[in-house]
């Protein structure tokens, strides 16, 4: 016989130590440390349960998205498919856990079942503790509970310790399973038994101190003797217990090959159980009900999400459940591997106490901490990157480890993109209490938040407090409960699932009706990029119209984003109600909706035309799709006569200029009244002005300059980015191109300033001095960063992919590209970084740098 472990179980081989932290534990999860273990109150935390109206607690099996049970996955590569050995290993492993936890479970039981007996006895004394009555419906069923299980673990125990493939245990689970009649008896008694066992602590002091400190026995051998638990949580344990055995049943089909004898009865078993909880659960409807309100109505889950919460000064991912009279910011708990997702109720308000800020009182909530936009960028591009090596890698022969390395490393990086980059503030308020600050990437999710609260309260809402039994029974609810399951990452998806769009969309928002009144009316334009929202463009404001016609055209460049929104909003032009912050949108929202960008429509050649329908307003727009992929190829101008799509040298040649006249107008113009803009470079302006300046300059209209000084801001810099954009090649050569990468690459500052240098000298002079030019303009832009929010890296990143890329042939030679966003991905930091090392080089003079005789060895 094997040697017996601390807790008189046989010891395990290889698959103990890999699958150690896979616990059927009753007490929650091993290894999560004290704070996820315990609830604000510092009770213990609860796992799933629902409530129906009526407050029977509804047990479930977990579920996958088909609505199919579903167990825990144990680690990869354990099992093999024909390994009959590692599955009788693994089956021995999950009999040996649950048998453990079986033992603490009719620990639980008994520890419950000790004070019964002496309030019993006292019950028909001159001075009872408790009634008979109040006695029986406290621990009804228990003792019949406890026998069971304890018989079942007596059985099971001997087999577990004299192991071999010819032991059977399915017989155990089918007497086991055929018992449950006890639960569900149990189960319609125990919100009475909660009822009766909370009165009964607070009119007798006496019931009050045994039910606060029951004593619970450790394992055997356990050098742990007793911990004290209170009774509420005690009387849980068998509401969780079926489920936990469901999820054992499941493991140990996986696990025994089904030529197996105990393979018929396990699955008998299982099924025995499943009925079970489904005749539970039938019984509860609607199934997203949770527990009833102080006035009897049905509390039910209205909507749910992950939102950044700002608390003690650090950003915080936290699960926010609004319900039809409170609102509840939750903690996903860590757990253990296959194990339920858990959560921790970290604060609640009532509707009825729930305010929004007031524009008064904004100086009283915490300050917002901004990272600079070029991390941010970075870490898009770091993700790329990754997403492009994954792909590569699912096709080499042995890549599969690696993949999942990969695939770690890009949801820790896409988790942190998602807490740092929101900056809308969200401010609620507990009028008798605190005040909470949320960051939303979206003015579109504030609003549709903000709108689900409102609504709710113009019901007659009532003010209520939960005690601690009732917070852990709702938090524990929300698991089941929630609609949004998971964070936005890459590793939450399904390989299947479509990646998005990569490229750029071109958007007409044409004009809107159903405005009941005139007013000054604009819209925005949001796409999803990396799991979050980002504005990407704003028509201008059409003054005093209920009918707006704005006509414009935008072009929003797409990174894997798999829907549009659109805003329309209603233009605030009374400075007293301006916010002091600067990121809270103070205009109206008159409407918003959302389509999804479906590849096979937005691909095509043509315009597609729909309609967003938002409040009884009708925006009609227009969009089609152009890859990146196609937009990486430069088709020269077949006429010499313009500027755009010719080559730099014809054109200076022609105008008899060092730098084209296009761009020195542009910079003019930039430099005049765009350097204090926010976010110019990075805003798109409306295409149809970007196309009528492109004809001005291509037809050297006399009137160019009156365009310009007329012509939004954003598309005169948008003309400028289009104009380097359409070059046949880029201004940094595709010649140099291989170079530029090496040189940036080089770790000796002295060889990269060499290089560097050498390269900017055997550029063509057309090209030299007109980058020179842009670099001069662009430091003189990041120099108002404080006002402009446009830091070097930021234009960098914005300038370095139009200036430098890779030639068409230069792009795919020795690279396995195998979609649109491997190609957008390839080099773009490297490309970023070459602009950034000449943006932050100290003056560079066109005289000088040809006059210099810096020696660098390796040809170009």
């Amino acid at each position: 016989m094997e040697p017996l472990s601390a807790r008189g179980l046989p010891r395990l081989s290889w698959i103990d130590t890999l699958y150690s932290n896979f616990n059927y534990n009753t007490d929650g999860f091993e290894g999560d440390g004290a704070e996820d273990g315990k609830s604000q109150d510092g009770s213990e935390t609860l796992p799933y349960i629902d409530e129906s109206p009526t407050m029977s607690p509804q047990l479930c099996a977990p579920q996958g998205p088909d609505g199919e049970a579903v167990s825990p996955t144990p680690p990869e590569g354990l099992l093999s498919g024909g390994d009959i050995e590692k599955g009788l290993e693994m089956k021995k492993l999950v009999l040996s856990g649950f048998l453990a936890s079986e033992e603490i479970y009719i620990n639980q039981l008994e520890a419950l079942l000790l004070p019964m007996r002496p309030l019993k006895a006292t019950a028909t004394t001159s001075q009872p503790v408790l009634t008979i009555q109040q006695v029986e419906t406290i621990f009804y069923k228990i003792q019949d509970i406890f026998e069971i299980h304890k018989e079942f673990y007596d059985a099971l125990l001997p087999n577990i310790q004299q192991w071999d493939e010819k032991v059977t245990v399915g017989h155990l689970f089918q007497k086991l399973a055929s018992q449950l009649g006890v639960y569900k008896a149990f189960v319609d008694n125990y919100k009475v038994a909660l009822e009766t066992a909370e009165k009964c602590s607070q009119a007798n002091i006496q019931f009050q101190k045994i039910s606060e400190n029951l004593k619970v026995k450790g394992p055997k051998d356990s050098k742990d003797c007793t911990t004290n638990v209170s009774m509420e949580a005690l009387l849980y344990k068998p509401i969780d217990r079926v489920t936990r055995s469901t999820l054992v049943l499941h493991d140990l089909l996986k696990h025994t090959p089904k030529d197996h004898p105990d393979f018929p009865l396990l699955q008998d078993a299982l099924r025995i159980s499943q009925n079970f909880l489904s005749s539970i659960n039938e019984e509860i409807d609607p199934r997203r009900t949770a527990v009833t309100t102080p006035k009897g109505e049905a509390r039910q889950l209205v909507k749910d999400g992950f939102l950044v919460e700002v608390s003690e000064s650090s950003r915080k991912v936290r699960h926010v459940f609004l319900f039809t009279d409170l609102l509840l910011c939750a903690k996903m708990k860590k757990t253990s591997v296959g194990r339920h997702q858990q959560y921790e109720c970290k604060w609640y308000i009532p509707l009825a106490d729930l305010t929004f800020q007031t524009l008064d009182d904004s100086d009283s909530c915490p300050s917002i901490q901004v990272l600079p936009e070029h991390e941010i960028e970075e870490m898009k591009i770091k993700i790329s990157v990754l997403k492009s090596e994954i792909q590569k890698e699912k096709k080499a022969p042995k890549g599969q480890s690696r993949v999942e390395r990969l695939r770690k490393k890009m949801n820790e990086q896409e988790s942190w993109l998602l807490l740092h980059s929101p900056t809308i503030p969200f401010r609620i308020h507990n009028k008798h209490g605190k005040s909470y600050l949320f960051l939303l990437s979206s003015d579109y999710e504030r609003s549709e938040w903000r709108e689900s609260i409102q609504k709710l309260q113009k019901k007659d809402l009532q003010a209520c407090v939960l005690s601690s039994v009732e917070l852990q029974v709702l938090t524990s609810s929300c698991f089941k409960l929630r609609t949004v399951h998971n964070i936005p990452v890459t590793g939450n998806k399904d390989d299947e699932e479509t990646p998005g769009l990569y490229g750029f969309l071109h958007v007409i928002v044409h004009s809107a009706k159903g405005f009941k009144e005139s007013a000054n009316l604009y819209c925005t334009l949001e796409v999803d990029s990396y799991g979050y929202f980002v504005s990407k463009a704003k028509t201008r404001v059409f003054r005093d119209t209920a009918e707006p016609q704005w006509n414009e055209e935008f072009e929003i460049e797409l990174e894997g984003s798999q829907y549009l929104r659109i805003l329309c909003y209603e233009k605030c032009y009374d400075k007293s109600m301006l916010n002091k912050d600067d990121n809270e949108i103070v205009d109206k929202i008159m409407g918003k909706g959302q389509v999804q960008l479906d590849p096979q429509t937005v691909q095509s050649k043509n315009w597609h035309m729909d309609v967003i329908e938002m409040n009884g307003i009708k925006v009609e727009f227009s969009m089609k799709f152009t890859s990146r992929d196609l937009s990486l190829k430069r088709t020269p101008s077949k006429k010499q006569s313009g500027v755009f799509g010719v080559k730099i040298n014809v054109v200076t040649k022609r105008e008899r200029s060092k730098v084209p006249y296009i761009v020195r107008q542009c910079i003019e113009e930039v430099e005049k009244r765009g350097i204090d803009e926010v976010g110019i470079y990075r805003i798109s302006g409306v295409a149809t002005d970007i196309q009528a300046l492109k004809l001005a300059f291509d037809t050297n209209t006399k009137d160019i300059l009156v365009m310009l000084s007329d012509m939004d801001i954003n598309a005169i810099a948008g003309t400028l980015k289009l104009y380097f954009r359409e070059l046949p090649e880029p201004l940094l050569t595709d010649r140099l191109y291989p170079a530029f990468m090496e040189g940036i690459a080089l770790s000796d500052p002295a060889a990269k300033e060499n290089c560097m240098m050498h390269l900017l000298r055997s550029l063509p002079d057309p090209n030299l001095m007109t980058f020179l030019t842009l670099l001069e303009h662009l430091k003189r832009v990041a120099e108002k960063e404080p006002i402009n929010k446009m830091s070097l890296h930021n234009l960098a990143t914005v300038f370095g992919p139009t200036l430098l890329r890779p030639s068409e042939s230069e792009s795919t030679k020795g690279q396995h590209i195998t979609s649109a966003s491997d190609i957008w991905s390839h080099d773009v930091m490297a490309q970023v970084q070459v602009l950034l090392y000449y943006l932050q080089h100290p003056p560079i003079s066109f005289a000088e740098l040809k006059r210099s005789t810096l020696y660098f060895s390796t040809d170009v």
